[in-house]
Formats: C-alpha cells, sequence, structure tokens
C-alpha cells in the first residue's frame, strides 16, 4: 500500500503488522488541542480506507470488522495526519474530533487526559465549532453569516484601532484591541477554510528556514 499521495511519513509496509496479528495500536489525539481523545487499533484495510476516506477508521476487535468512528452518532474524526512510533508498531493520528470522541459525551475517552493548547487554540477550535454549526445567538454565527468581506472589514478596523492604542492609550486599552484583532482574524481564517494551526505551520516552515 503506498502512502505517498496522503503526506504519510511511512510506508505502510514497512510497518510491524505481524507483531500483534496484523493489528497496530491507533492513538488519536486532537490536531488542534493535542489532547488524546481515544485509542483504537487499525488493520492494514483500516489505515488504507482512513487515508482514502479522510474520516478515521478502526478494525472493531469485538465486531472483527472495520467501522468509521461516528458512522452512527455522527461524530467523525477527520484525519489530519498519521505517523508511526520508531518500533513501527504504534500509530499517532491527529483528527479534528466533530463532537465528543467518546460514547459518554465526554471529549475524551481518558476523563482526565490534559489538552497542551493555550487558550489561543482553545479559542480557535470553539470558532471552528461555530463554524460548523451556526448556533443562533453567537455573535460569531452572525459574523460568519455575514460573509467574508464583513469580517475582513472588521479585522482592519481592529487592526487600526490596535495600533491607535499602541500610540495614543494605555497598556490595557492596547492588550483589549489585541485581543479584539486576535478573535476576528480567528474568524477571518476559518471564514476562508484555515485555522491557526496553518498559520503556526506556516510561521515554523519559515523559522527552520531561518527566516
Amino acid at each position: 500500500m503506498s502512502t505517498e499521495r496522503a503526506g504519510v511519513p511511512f510506508a505502510a509496509d514497512a510497518l510491524a503488522w505481524d507483531k500483534q496479528d496484523g493489528l497496530l495500536p491507533a492513538i488519536v489525539q486532537d490536531a488542534d488541542t493535542r489532547r488524546v481523545l481515544m485509542l483504537g487499533y487499525m488493520d492494514r484495510e483500516a489505515l488504507r480506507v482512513t487515508l482514502e476516506s479522510g474520516h478515521v477508521t478502526f478494525f472493531s476487535r469485538s465486531r472483527q470488522r472495520l467501522w468509521t468512528k461516528g458512522e452512527t452518532s455522527g461524530h467523525t474524526l477527520d484525519l489530519v495526519s498519521i505517523e508511526a512510533d520508531c518500533d513501527a508498531d504504534t500509530l499517532l493520528v491527529q483528527a479534528r474530533p466533530h463532537g465528543p470522541t467518546c460514547h459518554l459525551g465526554r471529549e475524551s475517552c481518558f476523563a482526565g487526559a490534559p489538552a497542551g493548547a493555550g487558550f489561543l487554540q482553545r479559542l480557535d477550535t470553539l470558532v471552528a465549532t461555530r463554524e460548523r454549526e451556526r448556533p443562533a445567538g453567537s455573535y460569531t454565527t452572525r459574523l460568519l453569516e455575514g460573509g467574508i468581506r464583513r469580517v475582513a472589514q472588521k479585522v482592519g478596523e481592529e487592526g487600526v484601532e490596535t495600533a491607535l492604542a499602541a500610540v495614543t492609550q494605555s497598556d490595557d486599552e492596547l492588550l483589549g484591541e489585541a485581543g479584539d484583532l486576535l478573535y476576528h482574524l480567528l474568524v477571518l481564517l476559518r471564514a476562508r477554510g484555515l485555522g491557526l494551526g496553518d498559520v503556526e505551520a506556516l510561521l515554523e516552515q519559515r523559522h527552520a528556514g531561518g527566516s
């Protein structure tokens, strides 16, 4: 099985399938908050379906068949990336969840699993949820439904207000305007189908290149 086109940094045939009767444990982590969400198992077919569909799919040991997370609940896991560990016998799956991952209605199957993300990343995740669900009465919903030009206008306004605060106002007022600017920028990115992680990846790439 070729994984090159999916951007996966390993060859599926090089994985240690024989160690556990053709199954590999797959740890699923929220790509935005870094919180561990669940543990499942993949065989070759589950890995292939995951890569081709973009929805995280496992092999159920109890039902002896493939199952895509969320196939009944709708709480799917959208694939971001997969990597193998140093022994090639465990997979780390980065995904974006749609709804709670745990069947008990929790975000994670591990109740105490910490989120490694800072507040800005958590805010970005919340904005992404608002973009998908569009709850009534939400300011974020109103912004998004106003169209990308309206959101871009708000970013421009907040940028000007932040610059003016830096020159003429107090630190508290500058921080307030900066907070408004960051929030509206996150909404603008989501309106274009992007997120904070995409900006971070670009900055990391630039840093690695010596910028």
